[in-house]
């Protein structure tokens, strides 16, 4: 027997126990700590700038030749991009769960070379940008400051100069965005009217600034070779670049043939601006930097956001004073928090299955064995975790506070084998007992722990998303479990040899005997239930089909979804406004919306990006995006505070905004998968039907979808409406007045938009030099017609002269996925209607189906909605592949096809416990309810063998076959309430979870619970009805037939 062995050293099996507890603590100390694995698929960014570009010039001329070399790179999943009219082409590249994100940039960076000789010029010089980065961000710092003199210019460019180059520095920090940045520029201004009746040219004043604002290397004095002896060398320096606007306005742009000059002052207004004048950033209402902080997909969060927690406690020892800067904004708060819950639910789980054990064995000696067995099981561990290269995170700690009541469960059963056989036999001694107890459940251990085992093999095969969740969750279980056999087969007896002792009815407390009198009690209506329900075994059965029956139809009702929606301290408002709203149009209104958000109970801060379409990520002064900073869980207990009834009051109180569409989201719960909470639905045009077209079947499509009750809201930040004017240039009137069509370009790109001269130097950062129109004369369509170019015969001609300006409308986005035209639909299921994601998903793909012509229009999904889609029938799949490893490997152990149904058909009624208890609390069928499904699997066949293993012995004794289940179920009957008890007390603190990561625990939890109590009804009563049939039926098929009186 293998546990003789450790039986007769106990040092040794100490000492094994002992290696296992410091292995696991060492690798306690180096384990990452993150909320979930790498999960996220890891994405790559292309960008790049095509200034005063439209939308649809920037797709065709920036987007569309880098996707064309982009698209198939290895590993790719999906690419989407966006082509807004602020001049940005933003492409996203998403490849497989694990995809070496390294080889991926270089890949991509690769095919953009590829692709550079098309792009053009302006661009060129902009650059093409490639990062890894992940599309949701950790964390927000708001740079602000209580003196009036820090204006927002200042404050942006301080952050730019100060801060941002620190950030990028910091550890697993992919990339530091500045919100309405304001980057400093040389800004000349340019009176049209001014160089037309000069006869001067827009290529006269940039060549102008270009020869006298140059960098130039002037070389060394003294330098070898040298024909004197000079002692020493001298670098030669001068001013060469200029650096302010007194020295802009001075530069001489004509001389004239009377010795006269025209300097830049007399044809432009010259000041130190901003690059971007088209946003803003606020937090609370006043003006700030916001540094939005992307992470490396792949890095540590939490390890991110200490780094940069670091780094601004450096920077902030270095800022003038009244200025302030934190991370108002941070989602690292609800990771660290959540896995703080989990924690304190570990050691809660701990506490009350130590507490249960107590109780059941009344003795602390005994109690001493499971409280050991535990912590050297859980711990233990931590070092395979370490090995598999997994880390500390919500499932693995889901597992752990599982395993607890899983684990003390061989140790139970030692100890109170043990006491049993010292009870029974006066003669025994502690060793003895600790020998024939060892004989007795070293196979039932050994077998519980194989099948437990065995459940969650299936798991490893699952691809994915829903792959990595259950992965970590059952390698957790799985391993703690096989460490617990290890120490029930070599430590636990080994200290029930030197710390269990007899005892006698004398040493009980009154409490105890009461106890165990009420146990004996329930032993005797036990016994008698069971003799009934054998006796009438039709009813029973029928019953059983009926719960059968409430099982698939449970299964068909309960809302189905992927992760629950979770209070993450955060809200995201999408604010949009008609097309073509003005910025200072926009302020006003956001201020309205801001100041409303403010005063709602509940929040405590809230940072305005003003012009910023955060879901298609360009600067659009018709939208603003607001992240709403919502007071701390602990100050938001009332009901009404909940995150549900917060967006509901917010769509409420701002529903009397008529000038906007205001759309509130919650976090993705599971970060990097998407930028905003809820579906993400990619509409495609496959026949490249026009953008009107396009719009008008997308929003009737919309309006569909807002009718379906399983739908909260549908939106799409789409409009083509937007106002444009479109200039129809006579081409044959410029030939005929000798005019140079790109230079009517360069006039219209100039004034309109800005032209990029070249650099300068201030505050030790290199700036930019832009000319552009002064605001008087670009603020009507007519200012167009008084713009002058020069024709070849030196005149200066009105463009009114070959241009006819006309109203129309146009997109200020334009977005393809997988390289077609595509609209992207966001949106929301219908969470006070107890519909789930999953619910939402399949009203739009219904919809789809019956209002999308297939020839004309496909669709896709993005984000999390596409990871919900690939998890798809996983569930189903892991289900009966687990129950298929369970049943083959008891066969294998029985020798038998049938007695491994004695264990196995109760199961099925456990998950309606199960569902059953998650309908009842108002939950769904999601990823952590399957994963605890699973686990039940398991456990229903871990309880069920115990009392199969004793009445197949008494059975083999000789004892008829009603007697050996009705005796083995009397024989473990303590044991097993001990381990149930112990098991659900364990799962309590998860069931009635508040705070942050409520609704995962809750989810997991409700489900385990209920299916543990349904399976211990179906243990207790219906395992010995099994037996007894199937035995029958086993026996009357067996060649050797035991006799039944015998």
């Amino acid at each position: 027997m293998f546990s003789l062995f450790f039986i007769n050293r106990p040092i040794f099996a100490k000492v094994v126990s002992i290696l296992i507890m410091l292995v696991g603590l060492i690798a306690l100390l180096v384990l990452p700590v993150e909320e979930y694995p790498e999960i996220a698929p890891p994405s790559v960014t292309v960008s790049a700038n095509y200034t005063g570009g439209s939308a649809s010039v920037v797709a065709e001329s920036v987007t569309k030749p880098l996707e064309k070399q982009i698209n198939g790179v290895e590993g790719m999943i999906y690419m989407d991009s966006t082509s807004g009219s602020d001049g940005s082409s933003n492409i996203n590249i998403y490849f497989k769960s694990g995809y070496d994100l390294d080889i991926a940039a270089v890949d991509i960076q690769n095919r953009v070379a590829v692709a550079m000789p098309t792009l053009p010029e302006s661009v060129k010089i902009n650059g093409v940008k490639t990062v890894k980065k992940s599309s949701s961000m950790i964390q927000i710092l708001t740079v602000s400051s209580d003196n009036d003199m820090h204006d927002a210019l200042f404050l942006s460019n301080f952050a730019g100069i100060n801060v941002i180059e620190e950030l990028k520095q910091v550890d697993g920090v992919s990339d530091v965005m500045n919100f309405g940045e304001k980057k400093y520029s040389m800004r000349i201004w340019l009176e049209p009217n001014k160089l037309s009746t000069l006869k001067l040219t827009i290529p006269e004043v940039a060549n102008a600034i270009r020869a006298q604002n140059v960098q130039a290397a002037l070389g060394t004095i003294g330098s070898p070779p040298m024909a004197s002896s000079n002692m020493f060398q001298y670098t030669v320096t001068a001013k060469t670049r200029l650096s302010t606007a007194t020295e802009f306005e001075n530069i001489i742009v004509k001389q004239n043939s009377d010795g006269s000059q025209i300097k830049l002052k007399d044809v432009a207004r010259v000041e130190l601006g901003a690059e971007n004048y088209g946003w803003y950033a606020k937090f609370n209402d006043k003006p700030s930097a916001l540094l939005g902080i992307s992470q490396i997909p792949g890095s540590n969060s939490l390890e991110v956001a200490n780094g940069v927690t670091e780094k601004i406690e450096e920077l902030s020892s270095r800022f003038p004073e009244g200025l302030e800067i934190k991370p108002t904004y941070d989602t690292t708060t609800f990771i660290k928090l959540s896995i703080e819950e989990v924690m304190y639910t570990l050691i809660e789980a701990l506490i009350l299955v130590l507490i249960v054990v107590f109780f059941f064995l009344q003795s602390f000696r005994a109690t001493i064995i499971p409280a050991v067995a535990i912590p050297v099981s859980l711990i233990g561990t931590f070092a395979i975790l370490l090995s598999l290269g997994f880390s500390i995170n919500i499932l693995t700690l889901f597992g752990l506070i599982l395993a607890i009541g899983i684990v003390v469960d061989d140790a139970i059963i030692v100890v109170e084998n043990v006491e049993a056989n010292l009870e029974r036999n006066p003669n025994m001694t502690p060793l003895d007992a600790s020998i024939q107890a060892m004989k007795e459940v070293s196979t039932p251990i050994i077998s519980t722990t194989s099948v437990l085992m065995a459940v969650f093999v299936p798991v490893t095969f699952i691809p994915g998303i829903s792959g990595t969740l259950y992965q970590q969750f059952a390698s957790t279980i799985a391993f703690s479990v096989f460490i617990s056999a290890i120490v029930a087969l070599t430590l636990s007896p080994a200290l029930a040899v030197t710390v269990l002792k007899r005892r006698s009815n004398k040493d009980k407390n009154i409490l105890f005997k009461k106890f165990d009198d009420g146990l004996n009690g329930f032993k005797v209506y036990y016994k008698k239930m069971l003799f009934f329900i054998i006796k009438k075994w039709y009813i029973f059965i029928a019953i059983f089909m009926g719960l059968l029956y409430s099982t698939y139809f449970i299964f068909s009702v309960l809302p189905v979804g992927f992760v629950p929606d979770e209070d993450k301290g955060n809200l995201i408002a999408s604010v949009i406004l008609q097309p073509g709203t003005s910025l200072e149009a926009n302020e006003k209104i956001s201020r309205e919306i801001s100041s409303i958000i403010t005063e709602t109970k509940g929040v405590a801060d809230i940072l305005e990006i003003g012009a910023y379409n955060l879901i298609s990520g360009v600067v659009d002064t018709s939208a603003t995006t607001m992240f709403i900073v919502l007071d701390d869980w602990s100050e938001r207990e009332e009901p009404e505070l909940e995150i549900t009834a917060l967006l509901t009051t917010l769509k409420n109180k701002l529903s009397h905004i008529e000038e906007a569409n205001i759309m509130i989201m919650g976090i993705p719960s599971i970060p990097g998968i998407s930028a905003v909470g809820g579906f993400e639905y990619k509409l495609r045009n496959l026949q490249s039907t026009s953008l009107r077209e396009f719009e008008e079947v997308t929003n009737k499509f919309i309006a569909e979808l807002n009718k379906d009750e399983r739908i909260m809201y549908a939106y799409t930040t789409f409009n083509s409406n937007y106002p444009q004017f479109y200039l129809d240039i006579d081409r044959e009137k410029i030939y005929k007045l000798n005019i140079d069509i790109g230079d009517v370009f360069t006039v219209l790109q100039t004034y309109l938009g800005s032209m990029y001269v070249n650099d300068f130097n201030k505050f030790g950062n290199v700036y930019r030099v832009y000319l552009q129109a002064d605001q008087a004369f670009r603020e009507k369509k007519n200012d167009i017609s008084s713009f002058y170019v020069k024709n070849k015969k030196d005149e200066m001609v009105p463009l009114s002269a070959f241009v006819k300006i006309e109203r129309q409308s146009g997109p200020s986005v334009i977005t393809h996925f997988n390289s077609l035209q595509s609209i992207s639909i966001n949106g929301l299921h219908n969470i006070q209607g107890g519909f789930s994601s999953t619910d939402a998903i399949t009203a739009m793909e219904e919809l789809s189906d019956k209002f999308l012509s297939e020839k004309e229009y496909s669709y896709e999904w993005a984000g999390m909605a596409l990871q919900e889609k690939e998890a798809g029938n996983a569930a189903a799949y892991v289900f009966a592949l687990s129950l298929i490893f369970v049943f083959l490997f008891l066969s294998a152990q029985y020798e038998s096809w049938i007695m491994p149904l004695m264990i196995m058909i109760p199961i099925p009624v456990v998950f309606l416990g199960a569902l059953g208890a998650n309908m009842f609390a108002g939950l769904m069928n999601n990823t952590y309810t399957q994963i605890g499904l699973i686990l039940l699997i398991g456990m229903s066949c871990k309880n069920a063998i115990l009392i199969i293993e004793f009445a197949k012995d008494l059975r083999e004794q000789g004892s008829s076959i009603v007697d050996s289940a009705i005796n083995a179920s009397l024989l473990r009957l303590r044991a097993i309430l001990m381990t149930i008890f112990a098991f659900l007390l364990g799962i309590l603190p998860l069931v009635f979870a508040t705070g942050p990561g409520a609704a995962a625990r809750q989810s997991l939890g409700t489900a385990v619970f209920g299916g543990m109590l349904a399976s211990t009804v179906l243990t207790l009563f219906f395992t010995p009805l099994l037996f007894v049939l199937l035995q029958r039926l086993r026996e009357r098929n067996s060649k050797e037939v035991i006799n039944e009186n015998k």
